[in-house]
């Protein structure tokens, strides 16, 4: 949810019960050869710096001022776009350009923006602005790997909202074309990654502070009774027109292309061929600063979901088309170590997991600006109960963008955000494979090294992709 307020660093409380502790390469990707991205044949391990240097990048102007452009002007995308403005003179940026597929959006950004805004209906005009030197990204999920390609290849920094991608392999041809651009920041848009709780979960990790770990636990539950993403009662504004948008470049590489129709424009997240539900849209809050704060993220090995859709809430709302995505899932996946993530995410209750590290000599719990850890019985004389209280900053979509600005400054020296894409692409390996696991009703094995996915019976299972299912 978003947040409005100014995060303030205060001094950090530590508490102790007793004294100190004891003891392959990726060709150059076109827009139109994007589609390519989500196939099998781009699971291929990629060999970096072959045949291509990397991408220069914007250098940041002399003022050191950065010129940002928003790709996608929805909900989020404004809802950047007045973060951004509100804290514009603190992170030194100009906000120049917008650009969506609808004619509406796109001038109420431009106008929310002022100035000398520039609005674009193809993101390769934006793109083509020698000016800008970054681009916020909030499009619907199957634009994400194919807007924030093409903006690596045109030199630009990238704040792009998660999910990385709608599928798999997309996502990792997005994750190797940040690899062949070391000179461009990439963030992903999860902003529980700069609340510092999550860093100083990692410190204890790596301190040896729990031991081997052994599972993690985390969740992002709601409950709506008229069906989430659904309020407020669906009534089509008069802009919502076929002559608004360009519906068939909004579904982008979408294989079952319908024709133009309000809801799913609106309520996108509901429907598969654009969304994976609570997978796509909840769980990523969550995952991302969970295996963050394992302070060593790992590819998954395997990966099961179940996923239901027992209270059927669409109908509590008129007029509402039922979802294609459950209304509950919940997920299970197994890391190299022997670590283990047990997630659920939700729309029908809203009491969650305690976001919990489970070590052999001890259990980590985090929660509001708190980290507080327990030594097992059995290391009691090993290892102190700990708790600190007021970690600052907190979770906040500021503080998650004055990161990524910082980050293309290399503000103290600091250049590797908080959410980039090492951690990203981990995530989005979960979340597909789980989305794989709940629709094709099987486990998931995956090999990084390979990029390829397996059943229990070891034999390879094609990535779901565009045109894979009937919903896609």
């Amino acid at each position: 949810m978003l947040q409005s307020f100014i995060t303030v660093n205060q001094p950090t409380k530590i508490s102790k019960a007793r004294g100190a502790t004891r003891r392959e390469f990726l060709k150059k990707t076109t827009l139109a050869g994007a589609a390519l991205a989500a196939s099998h044949n781009l699971f291929k391990t990629p060999v970096y710096g072959q045949t291509q240097p990397p991408a220069p990048g914007n250098a940041v102007g002399a003022n050191n001022r950065i010129v940002v452009g928003y790709i996608g002007v929805g909900f989020q995308g404004v809802a950047h776009i007045d973060l951004q403005k509100q804290f514009a003179q603190a992170n030194n940026i100009a906000q120049a350009a917008v650009c969506d597929v609808s004619a509406f959006r796109l001038a109420a950004a431009k106008a929310k923006i002022g100035g000398n805004c520039k609005d674009f209906a193809r993101l390769e005009q934006l793109l083509e602005q020698k000016d800008i030197d970054a681009v916020t990204i909030s499009t619907v999920d199957q634009w994400h790997a194919d807007a924030a390609i093409a903006a690596l290849q045109a030199g630009k920094h990238v704040y792009l909202e998660k999910p990385m991608a709608r599928y798999l392999g997309e996502a990792f041809a997005l994750y190797d074309t940040v690899k062949k651009n070391p000179k461009l920041v990439f963030q992903i848009g999860s902003q529980g990654c700069s609340d510092a709780k999550w860093s100083k979960a990692a410190e204890l990790v790596k301190g040896g502070k729990v031991g081997k770990l052994v599972m993690g636990l985390a969740s992002y539950m709601r409950n709506n009774d008229k069906g989430e993403w659904n309020t407020p009662p669906f009534v089509p504004a008069a802009w919502m027109v076929p002559g608004d948008c360009d519906w068939v470049k909004w579904q982008g590489h979408v294989k079952n292309q319908i024709p133009y129709d309000a809801e799913h424009y609106i309520r996108w997240r509901k429907f598969y061929p654009y969304c994976a539900g609570p997978l796509g849209d909840l769980c990523p809050h969550t995952l991302h600063p969970l295996l963050l704060a394992t302070g060593n993220p790992e590819f998954p090995t395997r990966v099961v979901c179940l996923g239901q859709k027992p209270i059927l809430t669409d109908k509590n709302t008129p007029n509402a088309l039922e979802r294609d995505c459950p209304e509950d899932v919940q997920l299970l996946a197994e890391f190299p170590s022997g670590y283990a993530v047990m997630m659920a995410a939700g729309t029908i209750n809203q009491v969650g997991l305690d976001p919990v590290i489970r070590g052999h000599k001890a259990t980590m719990w985090m929660a509001g600006n708190r980290v507080k850890l327990n030594p097992e019985p059995e290391f009691a004389d090993d290892i102190d109960p700990l708790t600190i209280d007021n970690i600052q900053p907190g979770e906040a979509i500021e503080t998650h963008e004055a990161n990524w600005f910082d980050c293309i400054r290399g503000k103290n020296g600091i250049t590797t955000p908080n959410a980039n894409a090492d951690l990203a692409i981990r995530v989005q390996t979960v979340l597909s494979l789980a989305e794989m696991s709940n629709r094709l009703n099987m486990m998931c094995l995956f090999d990084e090294k390979t990029r390829q996915v397996t059943n229990g019976d070891g034999k390879e299972v094609p990535a779901i992709t565009y045109g894979t299912l009937p919903k896609s």
